[in-house]
């Protein structure tokens, strides 16, 4: 991680979740690289609709101002695009006066290699296959589903995880999917003082919880929920293993398997992020983004 992000949380968000290049990305498939840069550098000067991670965005870069002097958040542009076919964007990101001034644009390749150098503790992206990458690599990452929602007006930046294959290993998952619910309940009382181990969002949400730190009291703008299918008796192990990684988590939802969707609008989610594509489906209707993380049994 470079020197000066060492006290900062720095997340990458690709050019396509940040704006709406649907149109110009269909010129590209039916036409190719060449009709694209055309189109790009002839509109260079019309500015991109938000797309479905800008709101997040907007809200992420607010925290700068609530933190003073010493700025806490830092986005990172990863791009496919050229320099050349990335003005656009780097001029619509100017149009809404986001504070991005750093970005890597990958010229057509996956622009994935670039996030541990950045040091970046979360990647969204549109893109599945850089997704993978990222997790592949160890780092934090989803692929962005377009939500149905317009933008937070929440006072509070509201973060909420799934347990299994997000913020733990899918370990436990395994044996739910391999050998039953009566083994999966048996297993988790049986290692009930066992932690799990580290899934691909452990340190993420121990960077937000350091950020969380550097507010007082009940003015914290950052609040975190698990939003889990687990319930009774497969809770304690899950409570013993934030308290052994000495992470605190605001809100902890274990809903035994009922659909997610109504809890995270109860919640005020801003984000989700699940290993299930069924429960980020459901989430999509309540959360203003939501975040598949293709990764552990459930995506095999």
């Amino acid at each position: 991680m470079p020197k000066e992000f060492a006290k900062k949380l720095v997340i990458a968000i690709s050019s396509r979740a940040l704006f709406d290049l649907d149109d110009s990305h269909e010129i590209y498939v039916k036409e190719g690289l060449k009709a694209y840069s055309e189109y790009q550098i002839a509109h260079e000067n019309d500015v991109l609709d938000p797309g479905s991670a800008f709101s997040l965005v907007e809200r992420l870069l607010q925290l700068n101002t609530l933190a003073g002097n010493s700025p806490r958040v830092e986005i990172i542009l990863l791009s496919r695009n050229s320099a050349d076919t990335g003005l656009r964007i780097f001029n619509s990101i100017q149009h809404y006066q986001l504070d991005i001034t750093r970005a890597a644009f990958s010229g057509g390749e996956s622009p994935y290699r670039y996030i541990e150098a950045f040091g970046c503790h979360l990647f969204l992206s549109t893109e599945g296959e850089d997704v993978r990458h990222a997790l592949d690599h160890g780092i934090a990452a989803a692929t962005l589903i377009p939500a149905r929602l317009g933008a937070s007006k929440g006072d509070q930046l509201r973060f909420a995880f799934d347990g299994d294959a997000v913020l733990f290993s899918d370990e436990a998952e395994r044996v739910y999917k391999q050998q039953g619910l009566e083994a999966f309940t048996r297993n988790e009382q049986e290692s009930a003082k066992t932690p799990l181990t580290g899934g691909p969002f452990k340190a993420f949400l121990s960077a937000l919880q350091h950020l969380q730190a550097e507010f007082v009291g009940d003015d914290c703008p950052i609040r975190t929920a698990l939003v889990t299918a687990r319930s009774a008796p497969a809770h304690e192990r899950v409570i013993r293993t934030l308290r052994a990684w000495d992470i605190r988590i605001d809100e902890s939802l274990f809903l035994g398997g009922l659909p997610k969707g109504d809890f995270l609008k109860a919640y005020g989610a801003d984000v989700f992020f699940d290993d299930q594509a069924s429960h980020c489906e459901s989430a999509k209707e309540h959360v203003v983004a939501t975040g598949h993380v293709p990764h552990g049994i459930a995506n095999e």
